[in-house]
């Protein structure tokens, strides 16, 4: 039996435990797991109802999370919470579904595209079944649709229509009346994803126009350019939403400008952190970890999440690209460039994104 001192010093852990954690209910969590995996706290449990086949390597999975998740906005992202092989991994993807989809019958949809040596896409096509029960983020992000009805132009390429999706429906659900126009790029016919939906939406609802680009079946043609821009009525006065690969991005971005389209009217979404770092600015040095009592010499470009982690330290992530701030950390003294902006920070404390802040010099992070 405890001593009574033994059982306050217990009971004083236990509410120290509860009381440094943002979700005191999580700490229960490997309990409520084998009773019931929908009631754990950590994280937002949601069930695998139905999985989908889009193209040969893309499939949708449709999910339904508990009650305890807020629901989202056309085009924003969750991250997934997997485990796989004893390892716990996170990753981001963007809702494919419209918020129409979750008010009806309280689901979402992630549409996954394999890709060649990606160790959890390849995991979820290859592991994930109905029933199973995984963990995901509230939504977040801000790719998002216009308040007013405003002209608009979706350049998208491959896996990057997956937010596009989700917006198309959204304002077809609200009868939007202003032009949209689409560019979908693909390789061939067979791996347009959200077909049915595309061509379904572009059938009945007029404001759509679709167009859909087959680079490897209809040539160098295929490929955006000029003449792809001039076939869009009124060009300039469109709000632009880009979301693909790095390169259809850049051409689209530098072929906009040249249209006269300014900044201002472009939204980007990325699947990874782009770089804005010009490629001689002077970057690495000394990482120092203030609460670990760890410095690493680090060189190049690697963020201070990937040097973290090379230090065998866990810090809290999400997203790795800049978006979802749960790597939020605070640093302490030193210089960081930011990689989406490519702006360097003060030298002094100041909160900073560890998968988008590159050291440039002697850097100590509260970590």
């Amino acid at each position: 039996m405890l001593s009574t001192r033994n059982t306050h010093a217990s009971l004083r852990w236990l509410g120290k435990q509860l009381f440094n954690r943002e979700d005191p209910g999580a700490f229960f969590d490997p309990l409520l797991a084998v009773l019931n995996p929908m009631w754990v706290r950590g994280f937002v449990p949601a069930r695998l109802l139905e999985v989908t086949d889009e193209t040969a390597d893309t499939r949708s999975f449709r999910l339904r999370p508990s009650p305890r998740w807020k629901g989202f906005r056309a085009g924003q992202h969750i991250n997934i919470i997997l485990e796989a092989d004893g390892v716990r991994h996170h990753r981001t993807f963007t809702v494919a579904s419209a918020p129409r989809q979750w008010d009806t019958d309280s689901t979402i949809t992630l549409t996954v595209k394999r890709h060649p040596g990606g160790r959890m896409t390849n995991w979820m096509h290859d592991h994930l079944t109905p029933g199973t029960i995984v963990g995901i983020s509230q939504a977040f992000g801000d790719f998002d649709l216009p308040e007013a009805d405003v002209p608009l132009l979706y350049i998208a390429g491959g896996s990057g229509i997956t937010p596009v999706l989700s917006h198309l429906m959204t304002l077809a659900d609200r009868d939007f009346r202003a032009p949209v126009t689409l560019l979908y790029y693909v390789r061939t016919q067979a791996d347009v994803i959200g077909a049915e939906i595309l061509y379904a939406l572009a059938a009945r609802w007029p404001a759509l126009t679709l167009h859909v680009y087959r680079t490897e079946e209809e040539g160098k043609t295929a490929f955006l350019n000029e003449s792809h821009l001039d076939t869009v009525p009124g060009l300039r006065a469109r709000q632009v939403y880009l979301c693909g690969p790095k390169g259809l991005m850049d051409l689209a971005g530098d072929l906009l400008l040249s249209f006269g389209i300014k900044d201002n009217q472009i939204q980007t979404t990325f699947f990874s952190a782009p770089s804005a770092v010009p490629a001689d600015t002077p970057l690495g040095g000394a990482v120092t970890f203030g609460r670990s009592d760890k410095t690493v010499d680090a060189e190049g470009d690697a963020p201070l999440l990937e040097i973290a982690e090379a230090a065998d330290l866990k810090p809290a992530f999400g997203c790795r690209m800049g978006i979802c701030h749960q790597c939020s950390c605070r640093k302490t003294e030193g210089t960081v460039v930011n990689r989406l902006t490519g702006k360097a920070s003060g030298p002094g404390e100041e909160t900073i994104q560890l998968c988008i802040s590159v050291p440039q010099g002697p850097v100590t992070v509260d970590l």
